[in-house]
C-alpha cells in the first residue's frame, strides 16, 4: 500500500514550502526513485523548475516539465499520470492526485498558513477515507 506522510512545516513562508519540496526531491532522487512533483498551477510548476536549477550548486537534479519530458527522473506538473510507477509523488496541488495509487509514495508539504492547513486536515480524512494511513511529521 501507498505510505503516506505529511511533513509540517513550523512557519506560513510559501517559499519554504518549495524549498521543503526541493529537499524531498533531492532525497527520492538519491535513493533511485523517480520523483512526480504535483503542482498547484502552471506558475508553480515553472517556479519550482527555475529553483531545482539553483537549488544545490553543486548537485544536479535531474529534472524536466511533465508536458516535455515524463520519463524524466524528476518531472514536475499538474495532473498527469506519472511517467515511472512506483515512485515518489509530492503533492503541493490542494486536493489528492487522482494517481496516488500509482505511487509507493506520497509526501503532502504543510506549512501554518490557515487555508493551507484546512486543505491538508482534509486531504487527510479523504486518505484515511481510502484506506491509508497517513503519518504526521514535523519538521
Amino acid at each position: 500500500m501507498t505510505r503516506i506522510d505529511f511533513y509540517v512545516l513550523p512557519d506560513s513562508d510559501p517559499a519554504g514550502r518549495l524549498r521543503a519540496a526541493c529537499k524531498l526531491t533531492l532525497k527520492g532522487w538519491q535513493h533511485d526513485m523517480p520523483v512526480f512533483i504535483r503542482c498547484q498551477d502552471e506558475q508553480q510548476c515553472d517556479t519550482l523548475d527555475e529553483l531545482l536549477w539553483s537549488f544545490r550548486s553543486e548537485r544536479f537534479i535531474p529534472h524536466d516539465l511533465h508536458q516535455d519530458n515524463p520519463q524524466t527522473p524528476v518531472a514536475i506538473g499538474l495532473e498527469q499520470a506519472p511517467g515511472h510507477p512506483q515512485g515518489l509523488l509530492i503533492n503541493l496541488g490542494a486536493t489528492l492526485s487522482p494517481h496516488v495509487d500509482q505511487f509507493s509514495r506520497v509526501i503532502e508539504i504543510v506549512n501554518q498558513q490557515p487555508e493551507l492547513l484546512a486543505r491538508c486536515r482534509e486531504n487527510f480524512r479523504h486518505y484515511r477515507q481510502r484506506g491509508y494511513a497517513p503519518q504526521r511529521l514535523d519538521l
